[in-house]
């Protein structure tokens, strides 16, 4: 879901009045150079009486005009004027039409903001929060950024954008705070991400928070501010460098299978519900591995317990989650199978 920040209509009206102003100023210059020119008058003159002429004053001339002078007004009037209406009807536009569509656009992102439910919130769109935007819109999860810098608003991402500061409790409001399901801080300072992680666990404190650390002492504190989860891109991006020094082949199968845009295999973690009839029985009764080729790597328990490399034995119960690798089409039947009331 998302509303497309278009920018085209914008774009053409600009065209438009940048066309007018410089068919306006060329028939000034061409009016003003024909006096000049016919009736051998100053510059001062010449632009008078062509100013005089184009606004249809009907002051009296500033000198007696030729025939030939007189025939060049006519002209000058049949294009003149028509420029001029055009000018004027270019600049209406960009005004009113302007207006109304800024705030017809206002009214269509509240009515999808207010529309959303479980969605995630991400504050800043720099380099971190464009991969962020672009994963989630890949895995169809619903989003709303805030970004307060107008240069980024000017994108032609098909996401739903708001204009606004991310450490404001207001702008956090506006967003749906109290019916997401998560916010993303990357924000480009500590400071102002502890401020959004502060803000929203004040709102909601049931929202998952995770935020961008830069500096290693803001890890802890950005933890006791609230944030359920605290990223640190110079460590991650650190430790993947050294592993892809060491571990070459380890690090291109996890890069391959967690790409969002890999059809073939993925890693995907897989929430067992209440509902499903998966709930109790044992990999092995669930045929996971048999039916659906799909391996476990891991079940990761309600009560926060990771069991790595489960047996066939290993039982799986509502609330665990699944960490599961194989076949996109494949998992996407096991997640039916951990929704729904199927086996």
């Amino acid at each position: 879901m998302g509303f497309k920040r278009n920018q085209i209509f914008f774009q053409d009206l600009r065209k438009k009045l940048i066309l007018s102003v410089f068919l306006l100023f060329l028939i000034i210059a061409v009016g003003t150079s024909g006096y000049m020119f016919i009736e051998g008058w100053n510059l001062l003159d010449s632009l008078y009486m062509t100013i005089i002429t184009l606004s249809s004053v009907g002051f009296k001339e500033v000198h007696e005009v030729s025939s030939y002078g007189r025939i060049f007004t006519v002209f000058l009037i049949i294009g003149g004027v028509g420029t001029v209406v055009y000018a004027l009807n270019a600049g209406a536009k960009i005004i009113i039409e302007g207006e109304l569509r800024e705030a017809f656009g206002r009214r269509k992102l509240e009515k999808e903001i207010n529309e959303l439910r479980d969605h995630y919130i991400i504050c800043g769109y720099g380099r971190m929060g464009k991969i962020i935007c672009r994963e989630l819109n890949e895995a169809g999860r619903n989003f709303v950024v805030i970004e307060k810098d107008t240069d980024v608003l000017e994108i032609k991402e098909d996401f739903l954008f708001y204009k606004g500061d991310a450490t404001d409790d207001a702008t956090l409001r506006e967003v749906g705070i109290g019916k997401a399901k998560g916010l993303i801080t990357v924000l480009p300072t500590d400071a102002e991400n502890l401020y959004v992680v502060l803000s929203a666990r004040g709102l909601n404190a049931t929202l998952f928070i995770v935020a961008r650390a830069s500096d290693e002492g803001a890890e802890q504190k950005l933890l006791r501010a609230g944030a359920d989860e605290v990223v640190s891109p110079y460590n991650i991006g650190g430790l993947r460098i050294a592993h892809k020094v060491l571990k070459p082949v380890v690090v291109d199968f996890i890069e391959f299978a967690t790409k969002s845009s890999n059809l073939d295999i993925q890693l995907e973690e897989i929430i067992i519900q209440e509902s499903s009839k998966l709930a109790g029985l044992s990999l092995d009764e669930c045929g996971i591995g048999r039916d659906l080729g799909i391996i476990i790597v891991a079940i990761k328990q309600s009560d926060g317990t990771m069991q790595f490399n489960p047996t066939f034995r290993s039982t799986i119960n509502a609330g665990d989650t699944l960490i599961a690798i194989g076949e996109v089409s494949k998992l996407r039947v096991l997640e039916d199978k951990a929704t729904h009331q199927t086996a």
